[in-house]
């Protein structure tokens, strides 16, 4: 099967004809009005880009659907990605987690969107404070690395950044080492990464009830 007209040939042998139904319908209209020769009127073609629209949805709809059954047939992604008109598996099963819908009708793609801004968000609410707090964090930072044991290299190389948030992953990192030697220090640690979780969650809280979910 190489393309468009052997694979519609090959349904409709197999008795996959859609006959009158209401989506071959509405192809055929619009086609009619895009190629039919004619000269269609304003309302004309305004009619014919909503009922394309709806054609539309109901693509986006069908193809995950018939992604679905491919897979559930066991076919592997890379034999699906040419049919996609996509170079490669990863990419084909990309698609289909953009176009998938999630149990409350919100699409995989559009929810990722919202998830990205939120951490967005979460990573500005935690830089403000981190330059706000900066001189508390570069002397932790300090106390640890002037500590006897193993070298502190991503603490010492985060110490040497202007952005003082660098040093909250390789602080938190160390908290674990620190909790038994230097409890005091340890605990100082965990009220920052508390603190932090607590940025975090506030501003998804602020997100979740200032935008439509």
């Amino acid at each position: 099967m190489d393309g468009y007209e052997d694979a519609r040939r090959l349904l409709g042998d197999n008795g996959w004809n859609a006959g009158t139904s209401a989506s071959a319908d509405a192809m055929n209209l619009v086609q009619g009005v895009a190629e039919g020769g004619g000269k269609p009127t304003s309302t004309e073609l305004l009619a014919a880009l909503i009922v394309l629209r709806r054609l539309r949805e109901d693509l986006a709809r069908w193809e995950p659907e018939l992604i679905t059954a491919a897979r559930e047939l066991g076919t592997s992604w890379a034999t699906i990605a040419p049919a996609l008109g996509v170079a490669s598996r990863q990419a084909a099963e990309r698609r289909y987690l953009r176009l998938s819908p999630l149990p409350s009708g919100t699409s995989v793609g559009e929810q990722r969107v919202r998830e990205v801004r939120d951490h967005r968000a979460a990573d500005r609410a935690v830089s403000e404070w981190a330059r706000k707090n900066a001189a508390v964090l570069r002397q932790l930072a300090g106390q640890v690395i002037g500590l006897p044991g193993p070298q502190q290299r991503k603490l010492t190389a985060a110490l040497a950044q202007d952005d003082p948030t660098a040093l909250l992953a390789p602080l938190t990192a160390a908290r674990e080492r620190l909790r038994h030697s230097q409890p005091a220090l340890g605990d100082r640690i965990e009220q920052i990464t508390e603190r932090v979780q607590e940025l975090r969650d506030a501003s998804d809280e602020s997100r979740t009830h200032g935008e439509p979910r």
